[in-house]
């Protein structure tokens, strides 16, 4: 009988043991809500990437998440949503959620918020931003040095800051190894219609260009396969898209939002307090690179000035 009463008892506190293991647990664990872009997931660049490093957070560092995309332009709602949903960290994408970030930043001031692509002054906001023209200014180094009819294109999605980031520094690398070279550039006014991109991509060819740049998002991606099947070179941006257009795309530039927001969730884990402050990442923090290139093979000479410019020379 005492050793069916000790049994039961041993039982009793191996479960209670296990209840407070997976309470434990359960508090430790630590969430992220996600806000994407208005074009959604699948556009193989920016969203993709976001996604890609909470991901990489989840397997890793076992912080959870969940992903809304305001395909109607809520963000406030989705935001919203996601906060009430209990998330210890919010992240918006891009700098139309700003606006949506800040209101609900004031009406929940213990929240903390992670903005991309944009700069808040809000203490519970930190902002990361990226130095895109020193990754595009690898990418003009290439096609200026490549060029075979000393005219490459630039196609940009919407004309705004960050964009605009990434056409100056394509051009000062572009300008920089071949003064004679024209650069045609194009924004095509959108960031979600390809066969828009392609339409550019195909004007910029018809017009000389054997190199073109698009940084346009999800309009990009037209521009690419254009680009293949007009038999000319192209780059890809914000993740490694070569597999979009593998006889055309040399090397893509990276915008490692994923690294940015695998970061912030080591930060979350960690309990590292956020001071609402602004990080800019660009070469010399992994922000911004290339991805291997492809297609082409560079010559000594042209490895070195890249080297150089990405500060790998000796």
């Amino acid at each position: 009988m005492k050793k069916q009463y000790w049994l039961i008892v041993g039982c009793l506190l191996l479960l209670l043991s296990a209840c407070n293991n997976e309470a434990d647990k359960a508090i430790e664990e630590k969430s992220i809500g996600l806000v994407v872009t208005e074009n959604g997931l699948g556009d193989e660049s920016f969203s993709d990437s976001a996604l890609i490093g909470l991901e990489k957070a989840r397997d890793e560092e076992v912080v959870l998440f969940d992903y809304r995309e305001p395909l109607e332009g809520d963000h406030e709602k989705q935001m919203e949503e996601l906060i009430k949903n209990g998330h210890d960290l919010i992240i918006g994408l891009s700098f139309r959620v700003q606006g949506a970030m800040e209101t609900l930043a004031q009406k929940y001031p213990q929240q903390q918020f992670v903005l991309i692509d944009a700069v808040s002054d809000y203490e519970n906001i930190t902002s990361i931003t990226f130095k895109e023209d020193e990754g595009s200014y690898l990418i003009g180094l290439i096609a200026g040095m490549r060029t075979q009819s000393d005219t490459v294109g630039f196609i940009g999605g919407e004309k705004i800051n960050v964009v605009e980031k990434f056409e100056h520094g394509f051009t000062r690398g572009v300008k920089e190894v071949n003064p004679d070279a024209e650069v045609l550039v194009d924004y095509t006014g959108t960031f979600g219609d390809d066969k828009k991109g392609a339409q550019v991509a195909k004007k910029q060819i018809e017009a000389g260009a054997d190199f073109v740049f698009p940084a346009a998002g999800f309009t990009g991606i037209g521009a690419l396969k254009e680009a293949q099947a007009q038999g000319i070179y192209a780059f890809g941006v914000d993740s490694d898209q070569y597999y979009l257009a593998e006889d055309a795309i040399v090397t893509s530039m990276l915008k490692r939002v994923d690294i940015a927001l695998f970061e912030m969730a080591k930060q979350l884990k960690e309990e590292k307090a956020f001071t609402g402050e602004h990080k800019e990442l660009g070469l010399d923090q992994g922000g911004v690179g290339l991805a291997p290139i492809r297609v082409i093979q560079l010559n000594e000479k042209e490895q070195s000035i890249l080297k150089q410019a990405e500060g790998k020379g000796e």
